[in-house]
């Protein structure tokens, strides 16, 4: 949904037990949850689960596409629900009001195919001069 207020942006992925392995190796951190799945399946959630900072990642990179040389200054986040290797998520960006001195005002969410998010927040970015309206 659009208006003369607001704007989506949303993009496509999934994450391997591989993307867990490598982002734990570039991280440092090992926590069995999301590298050992003979440990996560003992685990109530049954199996590996994303970093929550992987899951940032993807929207720090989908903001960076839309929104190229722009400061993110403020970023709160919550992950309500596991993210799976392999499950399907959509990545969404959706502007709040428009940009006032520079400053734009984002919903960042990672959704899972039934609309429950994994990743929920808000930010703010300063854009860079040539992009300020």
């Amino acid at each position: 949904m659009q208006n003369n207020n607001t704007a989506r942006m949303e993009r496509d992925l999934s994450f391997s037990q591989e993307d867990f392995q490598r982002f734990a190796r570039l991280s440092g951190d090992h926590n069995p949850i999301h590298v050992d799945p003979d440990y996560a399946a003992g685990t109530r959630f049954g199996a590996t689960v994303s970093h929550g900072m992987l899951l940032f990642s993807a929207v720090r990179g989908l903001i960076h596409e839309f929104f190229p040389g722009a400061r993110l200054e403020v970023q709160d986040l919550k992950f309500p629900a596991p993210a799976y290797a392999d499950e399907p998520l959509t990545v969404v960006l959706e502007t709040r009001g428009r940009p006032v001195d520079g400053i734009v005002h984002l919903t960042t969410d990672v959704l899972k195919e039934d609309d429950s998010r994994c990743l929920q927040g808000t930010c703010r970015l300063k854009l860079d001069q040539e992009m300020a309206p």
